[in-house]
Parts: structure tokens; sequence; C-alpha cells
């Protein structure tokens, strides 16, 4: 639903990077307007760490040692949002390990959330959630079962709204777990190929992370806590 922008990445030591205020003001005020910012690093270790937020509210994204990453957030009214989380960049066929805890209220995703290009696809495999209230309609396309779960697919359009390439209009994914969990495994080729034959097609993977995402949809806030860690 929401991210994210180009910016080069920046290799680092875990926990050692803290970007001071206003560092990257003109990538946020370029992509998500003036009230957003973002942060995306590549760190020792192999993760990918990606935050990004808009509006009004506070979230409170930690990057964590290693795999782990916690948030604290509570959404307010307008245009208010986040999302942040570990993975790798590029993304593509993984079998992604991870647990912890998800506390939400109101909308919220867990998921591993991802990009890919040419054609631009954001795509969602969800695991848990607060409150499913997307901004835009969804469109179901089927479901699937394998030892992972159950899944629901569906698909969606976003018009002019803020991609890893600028603003665009650009089609999104959504695998939604039937019975939800914080934690196992999720093999994303699986999802994938079940994409795939519901004529689902995807591009060039970008990055990919576990994501804690929450967000106001209309009225509705969010607020939450969630910790979790990719093993």
């Amino acid at each position: 639903m929401l991210p994210s922008f180009l910016l080069a990445a920046v290799a680092l030591i875990p926990g050692a990077f803290t970007a001071p205020s206003g560092f990257f003001p003109q990538l946020g005020e370029l992509l998500h307007g003036k009230d957003s910012n973002a942060v995306q690093t590549r760190q020792f270790g192999g993760y990918f760490w990606s935050s990004w937020s808009e509006g009004g509210g506070t979230f409170r994204c930690q990057n964590g040692a290693g795999g782990q990453y916690s948030v604290t957030w509570q959404s307010s009214g307008g245009s208010s949002g986040f999302v942040c989380g570990k993975g790798w960049s590029p993304g593509g066929n993984r079998a992604v390990n991870y647990n912890g805890t998800y506390d939400p209220k109101g909308p919220s995703y867990l998921a591993v959330y991802g990009w890919t290009r040419n054609p631009l696809i954001e795509y969602y495999i969800m695991d848990a959630h607060g409150d499913l209230l997307p901004n835009e309609p969804w469109t179901a396309k089927g479901n699937f079962t394998s030892e992972e779960g159950t899944y629901q697919v569906y698909t969606s359009t976003r018009v002019n709204k803020p991609s890893i390439i600028g603003t665009t209009t650009f089609q999104q994914y959504w695998s939604i777990r039937t019975e939800q969990r914080v934690g196992g495994t999720i093999t994303t080729g699986r999802h994938y190929d079940e994409w795939a034959k519901l004529g689902m097609r995807l591009g060039g993977h970008d990055y990919m992370i576990v994501a804690t995402e929450g967000y106001t949809s209309g009225s509705t806030t969010s607020n939450g806590t969630s910790s979790i860690t990719l093993s």
C-alpha cells in the first residue's frame, strides 16, 4: 500500500547508523511529499533494512542487530502510515524464516513485502493483519493450499501513487493467509508460481522485506507493536 523510493544503498555495521534529522529530505519530498521520510540501508550480515513513513502520527522503527527489528506506532488522521522491515535486495525465490510478536489495532499488515520492475508490481504475502481496510478495491483471483497454509489471492491497482520509480500507476498482488500466524516459513517462489497460474506476471526483483505496516484508512487509525527476527 505505501512505500518507497530510489536510494543508493549504504554499507554499514548493524546498529551503527542513525540518520541525522533532515539527512534525506529531498528524497522524501520527491516521491512522498514534504511530510514523508524514508531510509534504506544494506548491512553486513546480509540483511537489507527499509523504513518509510508519511503524514502525522508516531512511528518508531528500530533497526536491531542481525535479522531483528521492532516498531511501535500510532497513526493519525489524514494520509498517515508507515512500512518498515528487514530482508534482502534483490528479493526473489527464498524460504523466508521468521518469528516474533505482532499486536496491531486498526489497519495493519505483517507480510513478506516486495517490488518487481518491468512490470512494476508491489506485492504482499501476508501472514497476519489487523483490520483489512485497503485503500483500493481488491479483485479476488483464487486460493491455494500448501504445507505452509491456505492463502487467498487478490489484485488491486494504485493510480498515481508513490513507487520505487516515482509516482505512477501500478498493480498490487496479495496472498493472504486464511489462518493468521506470527512466525514460520514463507517460500516466496511458491506464491510466485501460483500467481503465474492466475496470469499475475512478475518482473525483475527489487528489494523484499518481512514488513510491518500500519496506516489510517478513512477515519480509522492504527496503533500497535511488532518485534520480528529473521533467521
